[in-house]
């Protein structure tokens, strides 16, 4: 929770100077996009059975207006997984942070003088940070390592509150089209993606 709450503070204030140095009387083509959220999602097995994560995530974005209100965007996305599951070794918690690197295509369009929709569509790559799962009398670590792929879509309703400053809620969704392997040495060996991660939260 502390890694996240430093993450949307710097989005924030990255943000922020970036609005504010928008004082000419050309537009910038460049802007930064945070949002956070929290949401849930279906972790997907070959072997074990499958189960559900609460998630915690945020994402910043530096997008590139490419031509009116279409651009491109990457930037990085930190998410904290947790919840409860059963596999062969027995019934465990959860614990997982996964950091993820966005290639997307991106919409900024106004509705009226105040409010505008956002919109993202694309690829990311992604690697598991931290793995534990908590057994009765035992855990492990690391359990899954690796890098997947899988693609995302965000849509979001924003006001503007002055010309240089929006706020507004948003829904991102995302799925992994690649496994994650299970490290050497664990009690069990198995293969797993994220399936439909779905959050809901503000982005500025």
């Amino acid at each position: 929770m502390k890694r996240m709450n430093i993450i949307l503070a710097l989005s924030f204030l990255f943000s922020i100077n970036l609005v504010h140095g928008q004082d000419n009387p050309e537009k910038s083509k460049f802007e930064v996009i945070a949002f956070g959220g929290l949401g849930f999602t279906k972790v997907k097995t070959d072997i074990q059975a499958r189960y559900d994560l609460n998630v915690n995530t945020g994402e910043i974005l530096f997008n590139y207006k490419i031509w009116g209100k279409y651009g491109i965007a990457s930037g990085i996305g930190y998410s904290q997984l947790s919840g409860s599951g059963f596999n062969k070794t027995g019934p465990f918690y959860a614990e997982r942070e996964l950091l993820k690197i966005p290639f997307l295509f991106t919409l900024n369009q106004d509705i009226s003088e105040r409010l505008f929709l956002i919109g993202n569509i694309g690829p990311y790559a992604q690697t598991i940070t931290k793995d534990r799962l908590e057994y009765i009398g035992f855990g492990e670590s690391d359990v899954y390592e690796g890098w997947n792929f899988g693609v995302q879509l965000g849509v979001g309703f924003g006001f503007k509150i002055d010309q240089k400053v929006g706020i507004g809620i948003n829904y991102n969704g995302q799925s992994d089209l690649s496994k994650l392997d299970t490290n050497a040495g664990k009690s069990f060996a198995d293969k797993q993606r994220h399936k439909n991660l779905n959050s809901i939260g503000l982005f500025f």
